[in-house]
């Protein structure tokens, strides 16, 4: 057979190899008629490793001949491959039972490098360890060495085993750790590891699993899907494009963007091209680059590998139903049915919302109703992702960072109120607004131990992270990280520099903001109560302006105030009205009511802005109900009540129906 060769003898043999060349070598005696189903088999292989370079050679061994290799014990129960004239591996000749054991078991053993055998699940993640940032895995289950799956894992290996790091397992538990959905371990299973793009040792690497049966030619398939880019951004006619996947047989999806709003449908087309990976190719089309009506009139059109088929020019609301598009075929007809309905409905649709009538009651669904349509002018805000998160919070003395759901409708309204903020906010120096998406990216908010969507946290290099805990409204938000970025409290070191921060005199990050000044004011003798004090900044801070001075002279400043230390001084108006408030020994939590009872008026109308901040004092409330404003004599009776009361026991407050 063609690929078969014989040498006459082992000196013969051995004395023609070449440096560097393998050869699979089988000595036989000369009468040895139980050897021909074995010959048989490898005969049929010689071909198949000879497009390997591997040749295989029968060797006849001579009556006279009791080597190594022509001794009775070895002549035709051990097949020898070599490198060169160096012995790599001995083979029982009763593991070559066929092509498919002879050529998977010769190429495992020449690729021990490009190969790893696994047994255990730490050994599985230590490659993966290794691996990240570097390059890709793919990681292949067998359920036994010798099978046609085995012999097509090598198979590929051998001409991808420089590009990735293969790595294989017979063992069925690291089938099941590993996402396999067989529960005996009957079939093989391949996983393509994406670990070059996972640079953090505590995130595992994105895994696609391969969805036809382990061959060849599916393996082959898969490596090149996998080696396609994640999203292919086009300008030209959808009918002119042409890619890997339209080439393999699979669909296109085309995410068909513009200029304005490039930076969130980049995401949108990368969060589903990972959704479809192995299953559809995605593209990103500017509308702005392809004079094409159509393309205004959609948001997603599907291009189908087979000849002659029309390009689908779709509006979809989500996600999740481009996703449906590919894996349900009936799902296009479906909603192109869906659109003409809407189409008839959508004059009536137009109609209310131009009269203003059907503005809903709850301000958040009603936000993201009147928004939903509309781009956010989210150009001044920069979009986090695993790999720019860590670097991203070194560029600027304070970061603020936005944890949102995309899909969530507070997150939603509270996104028009951020990117007010960083409008408000350009050219501060030293502030960066910034927001991560963890519908896309769960591991950087899982790690920052965000619980709940939306939150707002300040990352001030070399200190600990402030989460806001206010009103979601743009005035709130912008003062909040306006006072973040100075110290609280400020610790002031001089006389003068204390009255001048009674009267306003703030640090120049503040020179903008009107605030009622707080400063507690110590002498030597009252450590805790500054600590406390301290500590009761730490929780307020980005809240209130708070100083503190603990010089010699603190008991004169006091006392021009008409209070001993430990004191609070609050000064509103800047500074035309100061007021001392003594500040006794206590916790920090009871500085922080103080604090917090000392700036509400003391007869309040309730707003929703300020509702959050009279419920944190945790008292119960007197309202005076009023259709409309109340009166003088209203207002001066309340007044009496509330300050008549010591602040312990209630909040005296008023409403407007």
């Amino acid at each position: 057979m063609a690929g078969l060769r014989r040498e006459p003898s082992p000196q013969r043999y051995f004395s023609g190899l070449e440096a560097g060349r393998a050869s699979l070598a089988f000595f036989t005696p000369h009468a040895s008629p139980g050897a021909q189903p074995f010959l048989e088999q490898v005969e049929s292989s010689a071909e198949a490793l000879q497009d390997y370079g591997i040749s295989v050679v029968e060797v006849n061994c001579p009556k006279e001949d009791i080597s190594r290799y022509c001794g009775k014990e070895n002549a035709l129960r051990k097949a020898y491959l070599f490198r060169g004239n160096i012995l790599i591996r001995e083979f029982p000749t009763d593991s070559l039972f066929d092509v498919n054991s002879i050529v998977a078991n010769v190429l495992f053993a020449l690729l021990f490098n490009e190969v790893k055998y696994v047994e255990t699940l730490a050994d599985l993640q230590n490659i993966e360890n290794v691996l990240k940032g570097k390059s890709n895995m793919v990681f292949a289950y067998v359920p036994a060495t010798g099978t046609a799956e085995h012999r097509a894992v090598m198979e590929a290996a051998f001409v991808y085993g420089t590009i990735h790091q293969f790595v294989l397992t017979t063992e069925a538990a690291l089938l099941k750790a590993t996402g396999g959905d067989d529960p005996d371990g009957s079939s093989a299973w391949l996983l393509f590891c994406h670990c070059q793009r996972a640079t953090d040792l505590a995130q595992p690497c994105r895994r696609t699993a391969l969805a036809q049966p382990l061959t060849l030619l599916n393996i082959h398939r898969h490596l090149k899907l996998m080696g396609a880019p994640l999203v292919t951004e086009v300008a030209e006619d959808p009918e002119k494009v042409s890619t890997v996947h339209l080439q393999l047989g699979l669909p296109l999806v085309f995410i068909l963007s513009q200029r304005e709003t490039y930076e969130a449908d980049r995401r949108t087309a990368e969060f589903v091209a990972w959704k479809l990976l192995g299953k559809a190719g995605v593209a990103l089309l500017s509308r702005d680059l392809v004079d094409l009506n159509v393309l205004h009139q959609s948001n997603v059109a599907l291009k189908t590998p087979e000849e002659g088929m029309p390009i689908q020019y779709l509006v979809l609301e989500d996600t999740d139903e481009v996703v449906t598009l590919v894996e349900d075929k009936n799902k296009v007809k479906q909603i192109q049915e869906e659109e003409e309905k809407e189409e008839e409905e959508e004059e009536d649709e137009d109609e209310k919302e131009n009269n203003n009538q059907d503005i809903q009651d709850d301000q958040v669904v009603e936000a993201v109703s009147r928004d939903k349509k509309r781009e956010l002018p989210l150009e001044r805000v920069l979009v986090l992702t695993e790999e720019t998160f860590r670097s991203s919070l070194s560029e600027a003395a304070r970061t603020v960072v936005l944890f949102y759901a995309s899909w969530e409708a507070v997150s939603l309204a509270v996104l028009r109120s951020y990117s007010e903020v960083a409008d408000r906010l350009k050219g501060t120096p030293g502030v960066l607004l910034s927001r991560v998406n963890c519908w896309d990216w769960p591991g950087i908010c899982t790690q920052e131990n965000v619980t709940q969507f939306p939150t707002i946290k300040i990352y001030g290099k070399g200190e600990k992270s402030v989460t806001y805990d206010g009103m979601w409204g743009t005035e709130e938000l912008t003062s909040f990280i306006i006072l973040s970025q100075v110290s609280c409290p400020l610790e002031l070191a001089t006389m003068d520099e204390a009255e001048g921060f009674l009267r306003g005199e703030f640090p120049p990050e503040l020179s903008s903001h009107h605030h009622t000044s707080l400063l507690g004011v110590f002498s030597t003798a009252t450590r805790e109560a500054r600590e406390a004090f301290e500590e009761a900044g730490n929780i307020l801070s980005g809240h209130v302006m708070m100083g503190m001075y603990f010089e010699d002279d603190g008991l004169a400043l006091s006392h021009k105030y008409s209070v001993s230390p430990p004191a609070l001084l609050l000064a509103r108006s800047g500074g035309r009205s100061v007021e001392g408030v003594a500040l006794p020994e206590q916790s920090a939590q009871d500085v922080v009511q103080t604090i917090r009872y000392e700036l509400m008026d003391v007869f309040p109308e309730i707003t929703v802005q300020n509702l959050p901040r009279y419920l944190q004092l945790t008292k119960p409330f007197l309202i005076l109900f009023s259709d409309g404003d109340i009166s003088q004599m209203e207002s001066e009776e309340m007044l009496k009540l509330a300050k008549g009361r010591p602040q312990q026991a209630f909040v005296a407050c008023w409403l407007n129906l």
